[in-house]
């Protein structure tokens, strides 16, 4: 435990003692006495808590802050008993049946208090309460919370705490925990004993099992991912509670004390010991400065507050990297620590209780061990022959991971321990031995799921240390909105994904390349380029580009061919090209399919490119990929493919354009619509329509605009949520018109959704069918009825005139979401006419906020601008918006003045209101 260094800075006893013998001594109401001596120990709690803190933001330690916090609180809890007991209440001599022991449960009996965590108290009674314990409690509890100290407490005997932990785990764990602080030491040597007689020494392995489950579940809740970019630091995984999780199971095995006895004892390493204790002390550092950083009792290491920590931790910023990314980087790599210790901690669990399991499959160590490729298989799991096994045979490292996956057999956690102990032997020789690097390549190509396998090396630290570049985007985070997890966990994840497209798990969400990355002749190249995609991050500079570079070193030693290597190094270079084009320019235009089919070359290339593409827009989040960014990739895809066959593909756009039509029109016929009917709807459609959406998108679109044609209604809102996307849809049908779009979004901003996606389509007969995808301000579908009302009566509103929006927007310019406003995007404007023969392609990048789509197109349509196609991207914090427009005779835009009058007054409109309106000012 840590000592505390000059005690009496922090509170002096004796002083104090002094101090309120004087204040009982006085001749005071009680009262009046109870204030003063209220004010007493507020002043006592405020000094103390300023000390603590002093010494903390000098040394940034955080084991030491919580032990001083906690000395803090034990002095001023046994200092208001002594009080209450000595001045408030005396008695001459107080029976047996009035003992009282104070015991410190939970967080607090452990000797960790947090600047503002709660405070759990037990008051042990001897069998039943009476009236001087009813008041000794009562001023004791009031008197801590008029100071304003938050407590949690329970009034019990020892039978009464023995009973109730038997049947409510909640209450067993913090007796696990409970800690003498002042009173009657028999009562708590009583309870201590009967708790360890009558319920460790008969429940350790439903304890082990109930509190692993506890773990899982509320990793599940969390997101069950150590590698979220706003990690909770106490109940996230990889954080405290897990720490706390291994200590509960470590004391109710072992009845220790400290962690350091496991490794006295040899249960565990000295090395696994250290990386636990430094792992606590750093969480511990980390949670004190965001408690102190809110004033709160914060846990989640959110975006606004990420920059700060790091700039209190001292991480500064470095040429390749920002001080809060070294932070995370760092924040990530103690989670991978901790979830080390947990499978260690959870074989030790399962060895020392083997019976029967329910979760925790025990029965598996009853299996008799067998030999698998020098390894040990005991109990379903692979461990080492020999306790030297890696340092006699460093390949054997790799080689277990490689046996493992296929075998699908899980590693023994003592394997993997010792995995940790000889990552120094993992060095030059192993990484250029051709036996090692045959292994990786197998893991990494296997028809059997290769995430698995990547991410236990991953998290052994095995993949780092073989693949060093890979090491470096090692728990790497991007500090933006956008990407959800670290680079490493990002790339494992991407692999997993194609596995899944070759397993055939995607094929709904990602029909076409689930069905073409059977076809594709350099699977080698595919996987080798998914692994390296991202590798060259935080370097500085385009991270294509230099990891093209890696892609072009690393294949020969992974035992590619000149071939596979520079189709790797290709692809890696151009993996964003794809996604780029199919998101920001106008797919309709025929000079967009031939740049890209100059860029791509050969329909093999252009096979690996979409599902390199897809895997990796799949594993960026969740909730990132759709239906309709799967349609524009398809639709790229199969328009490059018909001009590198010559139009003689499968599937060519004319092909395409009447299968869509047909499978609709046989929809439509099994819905009872007539002929006529079917073929007039069919006739409102351009064929860009057609290979834009799927059947059941067009049958929405067939049904809204029969009935809104059937009333010949003017305008027609409708609203569809999409839970999986959290996001939704608004398809608008109204006549089109100059600056419809901008009228749109401009009404959408009132109502307080913002625009994350859009597409605009005009159909044969002038009507517009545009559609939105919303959200509201933190991020989730804009789902509310009365909200969704509101939107629909603003839209009318607005077109028809009756509302004006600059009015209505001024109020709302400039908030933004709570965590956004720490982001900072540089405003962009490009003005370009070589994408298009027909349009000038206009882009903006910038940092989104409400109304700024409004702003964007507002300020084209006052320029004259025709808005023929928009191309809507929201990255986050950023958006990317493109738009293809034309002057007011249907020209592209050349006149090389009217070229920066746009640019200046689109730049103009990036800007942020506050900074536009101090711009207006001066």
């Amino acid at each position: 435990m840590t000592k505390i260094t000059n005690q009496r800075a922090i509170i002096d006893r004796r002083a104090v003692i002094a101090r309120l013998a004087e204040l009982a001594a006085e001749d005071l109401p009680k009262n009046k006495r109870r204030s003063k001596v209220l004010e007493l120990f507020k002043q006592l709690l405020t000094l103390g808590r300023a000390e603590v803190r002093r010494r903390f933001e000098e040394k940034g330690d955080g084991a030491q802050a919580v032990r001083e916090n906690c000395f803090l609180i034990d002095q001023l809890v046994r200092l208001v008993h002594d009080f209450a007991a000595d001045h408030e209440f005396q008695q001459g001599v107080r029976t047996s049946g009035e003992a009282l022991s104070l015991v410190a449960v939970g967080g607090y009996g452990r000797g960790e208090l947090s600047p503002h965590s709660d405070i759990d108290l037990l008051f042990l009674l001897p069998y039943k309460r009476v009236p001087y314990h009813e008041q000794v409690v009562e001023y004791i509890l009031y008197m801590l919370w008029d100071m304003g100290l938050k407590v949690g407490h329970s009034t019990r005997s020892a039978e009464e705490c023995i009973r109730n932990a038997k049947g409510d785990l909640t209450i067993r764990t913090a007796l696990l925990e409970a800690r003498w602080l002042w009173g009657d030491q028999g009562l708590f040597a009583d309870l201590r004993n009967r708790y360890r007689n009558e319920i460790m020494a008969t429940t350790a392995v439903e304890f082990v099992e109930s509190k692993l489950a506890e773990r899982d579940s509320r990793h599940s809740q969390m997101g069950d991912s150590r590698y979220v970019l706003e990690p909770n630091v106490k109940e996230g995984k990889g954080g405290l509670r897990d720490l706390h999780t291994l200590y509960w199971i470590a004391k109710y095995m072992y009845r220790i004390t400290d962690i350091g006895e496991l490794a006295a004892a040899g249960i565990i390493s000295r090395q696994a010991a250290r990386r636990f204790v430094k792992a606590q002390n750093f969480l511990w550092t980390v949670r004190c400065h965001l408690h102190y950083l809110t004033d709160r009792p914060e846990d989640r290491l959110t975006f606004d507050v990420q920059p700060e920590m790091a700039v209190r931790m001292r991480y500064a910023d470095r040429p390749c990297a920002r001080g809060v990314e070294r932070f995370m980087k760092h924040y990530f790599l103690i989670a991978k620590d901790v979830g080390d210790l947990t499978r260690l901690f959870c074989a030790l669990a399962e060895e020392q209780h083997k019976r029967k399991p329910r979760r925790l499959n025990l029965s598996r160590l009853f299996s008799r061990p067998t030999s698998v490729a020098g390894f040990i298989l005991d109990g379903g799991r692979l461990d080492v022959t020999t306790e030297d096994q890696f340092e006699t045979d460093p390949v054997a490292m790799i080689r277990l991971f490689h046996t493992a996956l296929h075998h699908e057999v899980d590693i023994h956690p003592k394997a993997l321990d010792r995995v940790h102990r000889s990552l120094k032997r993992i060095d030059a020789g192993l990484r250029n031995n051709p036996e090692a690097n045959r292994l990786f390549m197998e893991m990494l190509t296997s028809r059997k799921n290769p995430e698995v396998a990547l991410r236990h090396m991953n998290e052994a630290g095995v993949l780092g240390r073989f693949i060093p570049d890979f090491g470096r985007v090692v728990a790497q985070m991007q500090y933006d909105m956008y990407h959800v997890f670290t680079v490493d966990e990002h790339t494992v994840q991407a692999l997993g994904v194609l596995h899944s497209l070759e397993a055939g798990k995607l094929t709904e969400e990602a029909p076409t390349s689930s069905d073409i990355i059977h076809q594709v002749a350099s699977r080698r190249a595919l996987y080798v380029a998914t692994f390296l995609h991202d590798i060259a991050k935080g370097r500085g500079g385009d991270h294509s580009t230099l990891g093209a570079d890696v892609a072009m070193k690393l294949g020969p030693r992974l035992g590619l061919t000149d071939e596979e290597t520079e189709s790797s190094a290709w692809l890696v270079r151009e993996h964003l090209s794809m996604s780029r084009i199919a998101f920001k320019r106008d797919i309709d235009d025929p000079k967009t399919i031939q740049d890209f089919v100059a860029l791509v070359q050969s329909p093999e290339r252009l096979k690996l490119m979409l599902c390199l593409t897809v895997a990796d827009i799949r594993a960026v989040g969740p909730t990132v990929w759709n239906a309709w960014k799967a349609g524009l990739l398809r639709e790229l895809y199969q328009r490059a493919l018909d001009v590198m066959t010559g139009g003689l593909s499968s599937v060519a756009h004319s092909t395409r354009v009447k299968a869509s039509q047909a499978k609709l029109r046989a929809e439509l016929a099994k819905h009872g619509w007539p002929a006529e009917e079917i073929e007039a709807h069919l006739a409102r459609g351009y064929p860009s329509y057609w290979t834009t959406y799927d059947t059941a998108i067009q049958m929405r679109h067939a049904r809204l605009v029969r009935e809104a044609e059937a009333v010949r209604a003017p305008l027609t809102v409708e609203p569809r949520v999409d839970t999986h996307r959290a996001v939704t849809e608004i398809t608008v049908y109204t006549g089109d018109h100059p600056g419809l779009f901008s009228q749109i979004a401009g009404a959408m901003a009132v109502s307080g959704a913002n625009i994350v996606d859009a597409k605009i389509i005009t159909l044969a007969n002038g009507m517009a069918l545009d559609t939105f995808c919303i959200q509201d301000s933190e991020g989730g579908a804009f789902d509310s009825p009365a909200k969704l009302a509101k939107l629909s009566a603003c839209i009318e509103q607005v077109l028809s005139g009756r509302m004006r929006l600059d009015r209505e927007l001024a109020a709302r310019k400039g908030k933004l979401p709570s965590r956004a406003h720490v982001f900072k995007v540089p405003p962009r404007a490009l003005v370009d006419n070589t994408p298009s023969r027909s349009h000038t392609v206009i882009e903006v990048n910038g940092r989104d906020r409400p109304g700024l789509l409004y702003d964007l197109t507002n300020a084209m349509t006052n320029l004259g601008l025709q808005i023929s196609s928009a191309h809507i991207s929201t990255y986050g914090e950023r958006v990317v918006d493109v738009f293809y427009v034309k002057d007011v005779f249907g020209h592209k835009v050349e006149h090389d003045r009217k070229l920066e009058q746009i640019r200046a007054i689109l730049l103009k409109a990036l800007e942020p209101p506050v900074a536009a309106a101090v711009k207006a000012a001066e």
